[in-house]
């Protein structure tokens, strides 16, 4: 698959999705995506800045959503002309659909809507990447299903598959990395979400907590299965993160555990994947 302008897919090298998890101030976008492209650049990793104008689905509504639709691709647009990155976002809703894709490079639809014909049919229509996060409540099986509703409104090889945790009892996740090799089944280049997997929703009664030192943990296991790409949300400061601060991995840390991933998935890649010559 192309995306970006590169390959993607289990024969290519790994690829980055990364940066806040809302859109906080133009300042910030700006650092974070300026050190994003600078450590991908020296590892040769490709990169798509990630960040949302609004996150609807906060567990209080006192919660930091983000700034509006238009101040947030506002700033996401300058992010893409002053940095020189691809921009990927969220989209909520049929609606706001169509002024997103004619602003960003590749389109995120949110777990939680993964079963939503409608929104699914509009969100691959749009002429752009659409990276499907797979529901908390969804197996990896069922995944076929949303991807055959995106094909058949794109009629496209448009369509990323993410896992990003399953719901385990209350307020806790847990990543099966047997669903990684799963959703290859789907024929859709697979990425590992490495930062809400870690979440614990509503884990602080109005906001969700996390457990960012398990994120290397599970982001080495998931090269190691064998991914084409890799989602970080990433903060210099994630103490004071306005959104997912508990969930977010350190910028400044950012480029020592690229550098392990990077060796990880070349030599997974090298040696190739055995369990695809057998047969289920």
């Amino acid at each position: 698959m192309k995306l970006c302008g590169f390959d993607v897919g289990l024969e290519r090298p790994l690829f980055l999705i990364a940066g806040p998890c809302v859109v906080e101030s133009r300042e910030l976008q700006i650092e974070v995506a300026g050190r994003l492209k600078e450590i991908t650049g020296k590892l040769k990793v490709p990169f798509i800045f990630k960040s949302s104008y609004d996150k609807a689905n906060r567990s209080s509504d006192k919660s930091f959503r983000g700034p509006d639709m238009d101040e947030g691709l506002k700033i996401l647009a300058e992010v893409k002309k002053q940095i020189g990155v691809p921009v990927l976002t969220d989209v909520h809703t049929e609606a706001e659909v169509k002024p997103v894709a004619a602003v960003v490079d590749v389109l995120q639809t949110p777990a939680f809507l993964c079963r939503q014909t409608d929104f699914i049919h509009a969100a691959a229509s749009a002429g752009k990447p659409v990276n499907i996060k797979k529901g908390q409540f969804l197996s990896p099986q069922e995944m076929k299903n949303v991807v055959d509703k995106a094909r058949e409104a794109s009629g496209a090889d448009n369509v990323l598959v993410c896992e990003r945790g399953f719901s385990f009892g209350y307020g806790n996740l847990v990543s099966d990395m047997r669903s990684l090799a799963i959703m290859r089944n789907t024929n859709c280049p697979v990425v590992f979400d490495a930062t809400h997997s870690v979440q614990l929703p509503g884990g602080k009664g109005t906001a969700s907590g996390g457990e960012r030192q398990f994120i290397p943990v599970l982001a080495r296991a998931a090269v190691a299965s064998g991914i084409s790409g890799l989602f970080m949300e990433t903060h210099p400061n994630p103490e004071k993160a306005l959104s997912d601060g508990p969930n977010a991995w350190p910028l400044g840390m950012m480029q020592e555990l690229l550098e392990t991933l990077v060796e990880l998935d070349r030599s997974v890649k090298k040696g190739g994947f055995a369990e695809m010559r057998i047969k289920s």
